[in-house]
């Protein structure tokens, strides 16, 4: 999938019209990000993320969810203080 729309730099548009909320951690990885970029979401396993973007040319994986969903305050505060 290729990038819509990222104005706000915590939220990503990818062309299928899907809207999705950057985990704060990850928010660097998509700093390289550009409208040709390639995404593929997955489900992910992970306890403060329902899915990943995975960049195709670097494989990096940025953890998101929905982007009408919130994070869960507790859960984000464990994970960016390295308690995961």
């Amino acid at each position: 999938m290729k990038i819509r729309a990222h104005a706000e730099s915590h939220v990503v548009e990818l062309d299928d019209g899907s809207c999705w909320r950057i985990f704060p951690g990850d928010l660097a990885a998509t700093l390289s990000w550009k409208p040709e970029t390639d995404l593929r979401l997955e489900s992910s396993g992970d306890r403060v993320s329902s899915h990943v973007l995975i960049n195709d040319a670097d494989r990096s994986r940025v953890r998101v969810i929905a982007a009408g969903e919130s994070w869960h305050d507790g859960e984000v505060k464990k994970v960016l203080k390295g308690e995961e």
